[in-house]
């Protein structure tokens, strides 16, 4: 199993009142981690693109913060998760454009995750124009621009495409992809038929809702039964399951839960659901604007229960990677930005030193592996 990041610029009401320069701060930390976490040796980080989504999640142009990454680090895959290709929001071609940029830049280290965006308030402000007035609906427009992307990637001169939402005359699209094949291509799913889908096209998916131990079997399930009948829209299969979850680790187990308790984690999951409204959610969470009570020490206990926290000491990390490795996951993500930064270096650097050798035990990324294999 490999691990990777996953950014999105969170900056809360709280901390944008406390200090006028929050959003500043949180971008160049986030960067920080990423640095830290290439010399740790994690093997991904994953940059969504959201849209007006205040408090959430403020990285927008993950291009931009893709380029910074390629030239700060030497080895980790710097991805989109995601590149939103609906041609309302990016034009297809430059979204090709930009991701081979990145790919060259980074010298092959470039992944093109794609999704529809994360709810009606990012994609309605895009799509209402166009007459979209329900999100399902995007999921035409994603299966009507997907499978030309490998064609932009591979083509000497792409052939052009002229359809229902999009179109463009032959033209080169430039740059080029650096070295074999293409930017491996990644979907995010969120239910049993998106994981099969994303699987009979040959694509890894990004499992940003697949957060819980319970909730592996099902839809791993139904990826694999995809890959089984794969017929891949690109060079090759990138048979490729990644959840995604969050870290606090720190040399002692309660100072690990201290931190996870700082991090006011309640917050952020209120905010999810805010903007998350294709997400089904629990009783339990209350409708915006009301939020979740604050944890504890003791319900900090109990939030490593389910899988959805890694936490606690180095051992105690351990052994809850190990739980998801068995579980049959390719791809462990922990998404930062609730805690300090200093304990977010801290849980990267010892997620670095004491587990991610042990698990982690490939020096070369799989997705590397699958362009290589691709040109052969």
């Amino acid at each position: 199993m490999e691990f990777g990041l996953f950014l999105q610029n969170y900056v809360p009401k709280f901390r944008q009142e406390a200090d006028p320069e929050a959003e500043h701060k949180a971008i160049f930390e986030d960067i920080e981690a990423v640095i830290a976490a290439d010399k740790a040796g994690f093997k991904f980080v994953w940059l969504t693109e959201h849209h007006f989504l205040d408090e959430y999640s403020h990285l927008s142009a993950n291009d931009v913060v893709a380029g910074y990454l390629a030239a700060k680090t030497e080895n980790i895959h710097i991805g989109g998760g995601i590149f939103n290709p609906l041609p309302q929001v990016n034009h297809p071609a430059k979204v090709a454009e930009r991701v081979n940029y990145i790919d060259q830049l980074s010298h092959g280290r470039a992944e093109f995750g794609t999704g529809r965006g994360a709810g009606s308030h990012e994609i309605l402000g895009f799509l209402n124009h166009a007459g979209v007035t329900n999100t399902d609906q995007t999921k035409e427009i994603w299966e009507d621009v997907i499978r030309e992307f490998p064609k932009m990637f591979t083509q000497d001169e792409y052939e052009g495409y002229q359809g229902k939402y999009w179109s463009l005359p032959p033209r080169k699209i430039l740059p080029r992809p650096f070295g074999p094949a293409h930017a491996p291509m990644w979907y995010a799913a969120g239910n049993p038929p998106s994981y099969e889908m994303a699987g009979r096209m040959g694509m890894g998916v990004l499992g940003f809702s697949l957060d819980r131990w319970d909730k592996v079997d099902k839809l791993l399930a139904s990826y694999k039964n995809g890959i089984a009948n794969a017929e891949p829209i690109g060079s090759f299969v990138n048979d490729n399951l990644m959840s995604c979850v969050s870290a606090y680790v720190a040399e002692d187990s309660q100072a690990a839960k201290q931190s996870y308790v700082d991090a006011r984690t309640s917050y952020f999951l209120s905010q999810v659901y805010r903007y998350h409204d294709t997400f089904p959610r629990p009783e339990w969470i209350p409708p915006w604007p009301e939020v979740l009570p604050e944890g504890n020490l003791e319900s900090a206990a109990a939030a490593s229960e389910f899988g959805g926290v890694i936490m606690g000491d180095p051992d105690e990390a351990l052994a809850q990677c190990k739980k998801w490795e068995e579980s049959g996951v390719d791809q462990l993500v922990f998404g930062i930005g609730p805690a300090k930064i200093e304990d977010t270096i801290k849980t990267i650097e010892l997620l670095g030193k004491h587990v991610i050798p042990k698990i982690d035990t490939d020096p070369e990324v799989s997705t590397a592996k699958y362009r290589k294999a691709a040109a052969s």
